[in-house]
């Protein structure tokens, strides 16, 4: 054996050969050889699904110049023989940072004066995470330590990228041999890098996800814009981003939820994107099958949690202990489906878990095939690299790792990397010395002696009246052992030997000093025993549990179906002219209510008693936050062109949450932290499905306007007192601008459409911008405004703009002065969603009052009660119901201002926010009077759908508990055997934000007004 790998080694010497660079001058002598060898008597994986017994691989020029069955050995080759090895083409990573500069991170502290505008010089895009014109090539160099790290993983050639911005420009594909950088790079511009995350860019904009999705959308615009107009501006950045849209698309996310929300910007502009992952595609399987694309699959599996203290086990979510039980199903998952799918190594800081890591998923379902391509052929495709790298075929460069077995195999090893014809040592053949064994030390019984594990890391237990563990080092031949002989005993029998090939023997000191001489004879039908055992445990069946939707605590192991139901002998709070009935039924059939009366029947409904119970409409929350990724994109006065609806989240349980309050809508609005704000989203809270479903079809679109405090920065560090506007005069005079901005727009986009097509290819089109747009909708009462408001000259001065701008103010949310204006609201045409009795949190408050919301509705202005908070949201029947105190308005009025007054507001009362056939069943079932502060849902049903059932979550918080016991323990197990563990308080995937008005995202969740209470 030994000679064999000195025979490679001595080709290996020969591979300094390579050919010199033909530009290149060089002071000394050439030796310009062509490396000509060939490898024989191998097993060859020619690609993926092609595989040679007993075949033959030549090499010359740095390139496979023939392999098969039945190549002759070209005169003068250096033959090697591979008798029992096995060769596979090179892996690909195609997603990496190798030889490229660390991306400098720097500003953005919290006492950090913003940054409006761009700091780079030159004529470039306006923001500076938007750098195209940054190509890998220009900043590459070879790097032969972090080469030598990917080239032990299997490694010959990787994409390398500049990870830094949302356009982050092009890669470029480069092998890892340790040549000059003229030499390695196989194609200059292979790729083009995309994400959501802006980078080191110090600039302020974007400071949310749903800013940097809204930035790439204008981004694409404004290079179609720029493309047809280059006369209007010279942009290097957006020229460069048009010449590089033409590459395969390689876009970073952080999560699942990201790659599907990217995927709809790429859908939009017609673009495919590749989508770098993290690995918990799974959880969303349906919808990451949906976008059609391929993923680069991370083999970074979460280790198992350090769950001994029990206190600290339970801040684990049930999720984060399901992902590391399922995440090594992830590959398998996707291939199943039918995902295209390559695998990197870029998330690993432990390389060394990477072959461990690419047999476990295998050992989770992924075919060995799958895992093969996915290493070579798969990511040579996706950038097109093929006729290079990814497999051993004629004319391609020679790249290709040399394993002792196969690669699957878990005694295998890696002995040779060959990159473009050059040898890279690895390892060599670790010899296999498990087995069972007669040990016999001096004068002692004898004892059973296994060695086990894998033949590279080989582990030992004793066997005599206990079983004891050991510990055991190979050196070549040569050995040390040492163990304990007696439970819970201090001094150890340390042994010294070598192998006899039959054995080992030596000599060592007992536990009482002594020098004993010892041997351990092989039984070799034991050892086929071993090694079978070895192979059946390998094939073990891997258990898991099930998924659930959403990936979430309160997550379903299948989603609720439409059922026919009835409720019989109820008391019904219609919001209809009927009022409230008592002793009626209720029929819910295909998601609408089909019919109300007394005495119904239908064939096959499941038949609920409502005896002594309350049927009501489903809650709506006109002002909430939850389900968002961020709340708010706070750096700039208007950003109308950023969107709810880009980051909703479906696993926040906030809404199963809620739906446990009865609500079943909720408007999910921007926060307050400029006057005008993001575009927002209306849900139903459809516990478990995908975000897509959860949008309100049809509804009229709404945006969030603010006054007050908030948006001119009042409560934030002073070094934000540069950005206008600081008063509220200034505030007036923004929105006075954006809408005037906004007409001008719209003059130009009328006067261009009414152009011939001849003439407009003789005309430039306006530059279309998404800012403008939101507020040009408004203007033609295709978008609604919901304005936080307080303070009364405040509330007047946004409808005597509205008035002179042309447009109307929807809503006032918040609006605790409202009662000393509610007649001029009603005159303009606004309605009202307020607090019952929220007041002194700040000072622009202070002249709030409980009777605001029972005032603006006897004045005849339509109004509702929100929330604005995650848990004030789970009670605001009882919010209504303060109306009654406080004002002394009627209950089925106090019901409506949580009902049909906000679905009246959010223009959906057609569907929602009564009972009424053929309206949605968004129906709740109160244990009792749903005003009184003792009801509860039992059965919150969403378009007829049970999302929420008091008796189910009993049973479900129950199942949950058992399966978070079944996880703990399968942990604890894995930790006993050996296995790395994660703090369960650092390491988990984090708790879910509670997200408010006055929040924002600058890289991690902050408040913005610290000195507040977090409501406003």
């Amino acid at each position: 054996m030994k000679k064999v790998i000195l025979s490679v080694l001595a080709v290996a010497a020969l591979s300094l050969q390579s050919r010199a660079q033909e530009t290149f001058p060089r002071n000394g002598v050439y030796d310009e050889r062509s490396g000509l060898r060939a490898f024989t008597n191998a097993t060859i994986y020619v690609d993926y699904q092609t595989k040679l017994e007993n075949a033959t691989l030549v090499i010359k020029d740095g390139k496979v110049a023939a392999v098969g069955t039945k190549v002759a050995v070209p005169q003068g080759a250096l033959v090697v023989d591979m008798k029992g090895k096995t060769i596979y083409p090179g892996f690909v990573d195609p997603f990496s940072n190798y030889g490229l500069p660390a991306v400098a991170r720097t500003g953005g502290g919290w006492n950090s004066p913003p940054q409006a505008e761009s700091k780079k010089a030159g004529a470039f895009n306006w923001n500076q995470a938007i750098r195209p014109e940054t190509h890998a090539v220009e900043l590459f160099k070879v790097d032969d330590k972090a080469a030598d790290e990917l080239r032990k993983l299997g490694y010959g050639a990787v994409l390398t990228i500049h990870q830094d911005g949302i356009a982050r420009g092009t890669g470029s594909l480069v092998s890892l041999a340790d040549k000059r950088e003229n030499q390695v790079v196989l194609l200059d511009r292979a790729a083009a890098a995309l994400s959501l995350d802006k980078g080191s860019s110090t600039q302020e904009y974007p400071q949310s996800l749903m800013g940097s999705i809204a930035l790439l959308r204008q981004t694409y615009l404004d290079a179609q814009w720029n493309a047809k107009n280059p006369d209007k501006e010279q942009n290097i950045s957006l020229k460069a981003f048009t010449e590089s849209n033409s590459l395969p698309q390689i876009f970073e996310v952080s999560n699942k939820l990201n790659a599907v929300r990217a995927d709809k910007v790429g859908d939009e502009f017609g673009y495919q994107y590749i989508f770098k992952g993290t690995g918990d595609e799974y959880q969303m399987l349906p919808e990451i099958k949906a976008t059609k694309a391929p993923f680069i699959v991370s083999l970074n599996f979460p280790d198992a949690y350090n769950v001994e203290d029990p206190y600290e086990a339970r801040r684990l979510n049930l999720s984060d202990l399901k992902h590391w039980e399922m995440a090594p199903a992830n590959p398998a998952m996707l291939a199943k489906e039918g995902v295209i799918i390559a695998f990197t190594a870029s998330d690993m800081k432990d390389k060394s878990r990477f072959l461990p890591n690419l047999r476990k998923a295998v050992q989770y379902g992924l075919s060995e095939q799958e895992a093969l391509k996915a290493l070579t052929a798969t990511p040579a495709k996706l950038i097109k690299g093929e006729k290079y790298v990814g497999s051993l075929r004629e004319g391609m460069q020679a790249n290709f790792v040399i394993a002792s077995a196969s690669l699957f195999d878990n005694s295998a090893v890696l002995l040779e990397n060959y990159v473009q014809g050059e040898s890279y040592k690895i390892s060599e053949t670790p010899n296999d010395y498990r087995g069972i064994y007669s040990l016999r030390i001096g004068s002692q019984p004898e004892r059973k002696m296994i060695i086990g594990g894998s033949a590279e890391k080989p582990d030992v237990k004793i066997v005599a009246t206990d079983t004891l563990k050991g510990t055991l080092l190979f050196s070549g031949d040569q050995l040390t052992l040492a163990f304990a002989p007696v439970k819970n005993g201090k001094e150890s029998i340390r042994l010294s030997g070598w192998s006899t090939g039959k054995g080992f023997q030596g000599e060592g000191q007992n536990t009482d000093a002594q020098m004993v001489k010892w041997s351990a004879q092989l039984s070799e039908a034991s050892t086929a025993q071993a090694k079978k055992a070895a192979a059946a445990k390998a094939a073990e069946k891997v258990e898991m549990g099930a998924m659930v939707y959403p990936f979430a605590d309160f997550g379903r192991t299948a989603m609720p179906g439409s059922e026919t139901v009835l409720i019989k002998n109820a008391t019904v709070w219609t919001n209809e002219k009927e009022g409230k009935l008592e002793n009626t039924d209720v029929l819910l059939k295909d998601g609408k209510i089909a019919q109300i009366g007394k005495n119904l029947s239908a064939n096959g409904a499941k038949v609920i008693d409502g005896t002594g119970k309350h049927v009501t409409p489903g809650i709506i929350d006109e002002h909430s936050h939850i389900a968002l990724d961020g709340v708010n994109e706070g750096t700039q006065s208007v950003t109308s062109e950023v969107r709810m609806a880009d980051v909703v989240n479906h696993e926040q349980v906030n809404i199963y949450r809620q739906l446990a309050g009865g609500v079943t809508t909720s408007q999910l609005l921007h926060g307050s932290a400029n006057p005008i704000g993001g575009q927002s989203a209306i849900i139903k809270l459809r516990w478990g499905q995908a975000p897509e479903k959860l949008m309100f079809q049809g509804a009229d679109p709404f945006i969030k306007f603010a006054l007050g405090e908030n948006v001119k920065q009042s409560n934030r560090s002073p070094v934000y007192n540069i950005r206008f506007p600081q008063t509220r005069m200034g505030v007036e005079q923004v929105m006075i601008d954006a809408f005037q901005r906004a007409k001008e727009y719209e003059k130009s986009w009328t006067a261009y459409n009414k152009l011939s097509k001849s003439a407009q290819k003789k005309t430039a089109a306006p530059r279309r911008d998404l800012e403008l747009d939101a507020l040009v909708e408004i203007l033609n009462d295709k978008r609604f405004i919901t304005c936080h408001s307080y303070v009364q000259s405040e509330i007047n001065m946004l409808m005597k703009v509205a008035d002179q701008m042309g447009f109307r103010v929807n809503t006032f949310t918040h609006i605790l002065e409202g009662y000393k204006v509610a007649d001029k609201m009603k005159e303009h045409g606004a309605g009202a969603s307020t607090f019952s009795d929220w007041w002194a949190y700040k000072v622009e408050v202070k002249d709030a009052i409980p009777y605001n919301a029972a005032i603006m509705h006897n004045v005849g202005v339509t109004t509702a009660i929100n929330s604005d908070d995650a848990e004030m949201a789970r009670r605001l029947n009882q919010e209504a119901a303060k109306t009654i105190k406080y004002g002394g308005v009627s209950e089925e009025d106090a019901l409506k201002m949580v009902t049909l007054n906000p679905a009246k507001l959010l223009h959906i009362d057609d569907k929602v926010g009564s009972l009424k056939v053929g309206k949605d069943a968004d129906v709740v079932l109160w244990n009792e009077h749903p005003l009184s502060i003792y009801a509860r849902p039992e059965k919150t049903f969403v378009d007829g759908i049970a999302y929420f059932d008091l008796e189910q979550d009993k049973a479900m918080q129950d199942n949950q508990e058992k399966e978070r016991l079944r996880l703990i323990q399968k942990m604890l197990a894995a930790k006993a055997r050996g296995e790395k563990t994660q703090s369960a308080v650092v390491g988990r995937r984090g708790a879910q934000e509670v997200l408010h008005c006055e929040d924002v995202d600058n890289g991690a969740q902050e408040t913005l007004y610290e000195s507040e209470y977090h409501k406003n």
